[in-house]
């Protein structure tokens, strides 16, 4: 069965940074699209990046020039690399897979059937 597994959460000071890693199994990795979602304590979720099966990517606003989605399709992992972090991007963390294979990506949560567990990342001031 389908199954995805986040780690690399955590702690940190502003301007820090973090690496988010979804080990993924279960499934053609390379074939789908994958997204990296978060959400706040009172916010609803929202998309943060996607990659594409063919490693194009997106990423909301407020994180371009400080993130960066990723994958090794060898390794069947993906990675979001966080760096400058700001309090606002205290959330917990999820990433996700996209319902059909070969579909585009977008942060429409819809789109995605099969969720991480997720993992807290902290951001203090």
């Amino acid at each position: 069965q389908v199954q995805l597994v986040e780690s690399g959460g955590g702690s940190v000071q502003t301007g820090g940074s973090l690496r988010l890693s979804c080990a993924a199994s279960g499934y053609m990795f390379s074939s789908y699209c994958m997204g990296w979602f978060r959400q706040a304590p009172g916010k609803e979720r929202e998309g943060v990046a996607t990659i594409e099966s063919d490693g194009s990517t997106t990423y909301v606003d407020s994180v371009k020039g400080r993130f960066t989605i990723s994958k090794d399709n060898a390794e069947n992992t993906l990675y979001l690399q966080m760096n400058s972090l700001k309090p606002e991007d205290t959330a917990m963390y999820y990433c996700a897979r996209a319902r059909f294979l070969w579909s585009s990506c977008n942060t429409v949560q819809s789109t995605y059937v099969y969720w991480g567990q997720g993992t807290q990342v902290t951001v203090s001031s």
